[in-house]
């Protein structure tokens, strides 16, 4: 049985009857694009998903393609169901196969428990959540009619271990997730691996000017919080380590060691 998650450069390529593929939600810019484009330079094809973030996407596209030859974008609404239950059966139409799933795409809107609504909680956990448990499901189904093995990563957030109240609809989205980790990877095994990253500060954002975002950066252990390169390698780990399932992988510097009151971008 061949093994599609082994290094994409590695000599056991060899032995592989395609080049493998994955999905990268929301990978048009930030952190998903740059976790597509390190794939994308370990020999993967990368399957670009975006919601609204058209030209962005364009750019990760030819950007992989000139990387691995292969690369294709895949428009989708990750809140709206049928959408997410369409997406990889495109991917697999386009692109012929599948062979991971990394879940980056996130819905991060402000609310506290004074502001909180089922509305908000309802849209960050369709698109934080459920999608992602409906797209693993998928591949399980799209490997065992190819007998492959294959491997979902989905991206987390070190807010889990260290919480406070703000962004409590993302934090809870993000916690439903990190549960459906463990459920995932009962349920899926030996067909599917799944793993979670779950980052620190890494990106800055409107709410933040590049001095406080360095500032903040560097309140951790190590003196410093995870860059997009750190966390992109780690992903890359988790999709080629044939050994880890089931559990998460911090790589924050430690942020998740130390106590927050607010979250960083209202620090």
């Amino acid at each position: 049985m061949s093994s599609p998650t082994a290094p994409p450069n590695s000599s056991a390529n060899a032995a592989w009857p395609q080049q493998p593929t994955v999905l990268v939600t929301g990978a048009a810019k930030r952190l998903g694009r740059e976790i597509a484009l390190t794939l994308a330079k370990a020999g993967w094809r990368v399957a670009v998903h975006y919601r609204d973030s058209v030209e962005d996407a364009r750019k990760t596209v030819a950007d992989c393609a000139r990387l691995s030859g292969t690369s294709a974008s895949f428009r989708a609404n990750l809140g709206n169901e049928t959408a997410v239950r369409n997406l990889l059966p495109s991917v697999i139409d386009k692109m012929g196969h599948v062979d991971a799933i990394v879940n980056s795409a996130s819905t991060f809107e402000h609310d506290t428990p004074q502001t909180f609504s089922f509305a908000a909680m309802e849209k960050h956990l369709r698109a934080n959540a459920g999608a992602a448990i409906l797209l693993s499901q998928a591949l399980h189904d799209h490997l065992t009619s190819r007998d492959a093995k294959g491997a979902v990563v989905n991206l987390l957030d070190q807010k889990l271990w260290n919480p406070n109240p703000d962004f409590v609809s993302y934090t809870l989205s993000k916690a439903a997730l990190e549960s459906a980790n463990t459920m995932l990877a009962l349920a899926l095994a030996p067909r599917v691996r799944v793993v979670g990253v779950a980052p620190g500060l890494t990106l800055t954002s409107h709410m933040l000017t590049p001095e406080k975002f360095e500032s903040l950066h560097k309140l951790s252990p190590l003196g410093h919080s995870s860059t997009p390169a750190d966390v992109a390698a780690t992903v890359a780990f988790a999709l080629s380590n044939q050994s880890i399932t089931g559990t998460t992988l911090l790589v924050d510097g430690g942020q998740h060691l130390m106590k927050f009151e607010r979250d960083f971008s209202l620090l």
